[in-house]
């Protein structure tokens, strides 16, 4: 593997369907270190596009590459270096944070001395270190989702997965979490999908607009801004989604 400022990310006429539905049609991008933020409606090919790339769904056609190999015949290699934090996924409400930081490591099989300072680390980083002993069945759904982020720092990943990462969370956890995001795109790719708008706005490089499970069109926030001479990226999204 390469280091975090040569490696590039290939999606290559990438297709999906379900049954009759296509989830993706097409779809080619190239990605380098920095925040992609990824807007469409529901059924738009977001998900799937995350899926794919993950490797929890098998493509139709079309190639996924990473430093110019493609994911699957890298496998365990490529996997290693990936970060997801889905968009609803359940937690062992018996554990304690700390707990389950832990087993995630054991899973992504991080040594276990190295495991235990990054858990420390992350604990703090997301705000949630006085209450790592607690189970995480009490703990709110912003804390919750919280703990998922860090779940998706183990292993210091150099492609990170972002699916609603700011949902449930306060205006000063979601700030806070946004300038952690920007911070963390210097030496990562980072996706970044949510319907809340104006944090894509203030923390992406590149915006990739979806539709029908195609790409329709992409560019720097600012700069889609002012194609449709808006005020803000709800402006764009009205301009090239409003009818979805």
């Amino acid at each position: 593997m390469k280091n975090g400022a040569n490696m590039k990310l290939q999606i290559c006429q990438l297709c999906k369907k379900y049954g009759s539905k296509v989830a993706l049609d097409h779809f080619s991008f190239d990605f380098e270190c920095g925040v992609y933020g990824i807007i469409g409606a529901n059924g738009a090919g977001k998900t799937t596009l995350m899926n794919l790339i993950t490797d929890n769904v098998k493509r139709d056609s079309g190639q996924i590459l990473w430093d110019g190999r493609d994911i699957l015949d890298l496998g365990k290699k490529f996997r290693a270096v990936v970060g997801y934090m889905p968009q609803q996924s359940g937690v062992y409400g018996e554990y304690s944070a700390r707990e389950f930081l832990r087993y995630i490591a054991e899973l992504k099989e991080i040594p276990r001395k190295k495991a235990k300072g990054q858990i420390e680390e992350l604990l703090n980083i997301v705000n949630l270190k006085e209450v790592a002993h607690k189970k995480l069945g009490g703990f709110s759904g912003g804390m919750k989702q919280r703990v998922l982020l860090a779940q998706a720092l183990l292993g210091e990943p150099k492609l990170l997965i972002l699916d609603e990462p700011t949902a449930g969370l306060d205006p000063k956890e979601r700030l806070r979490l946004r300038n952690y995001i920007i911070e963390l795109s210097k030496d990562r790719i980072v996706f970044l999908t949510t319907h809340i708008i104006s944090d894509i706005e203030s923390t992406a490089n590149e915006i990739l607009l979806m539709k029908n499970g195609q790409l329709i069109k992409h560019g720097a926030p600012q700069a889609l801004i002012a194609e449709v001479c808006g005020k803000n990226l709800d402006d764009v999204y009205m301009a090239y989604l409003g009818d979805d």
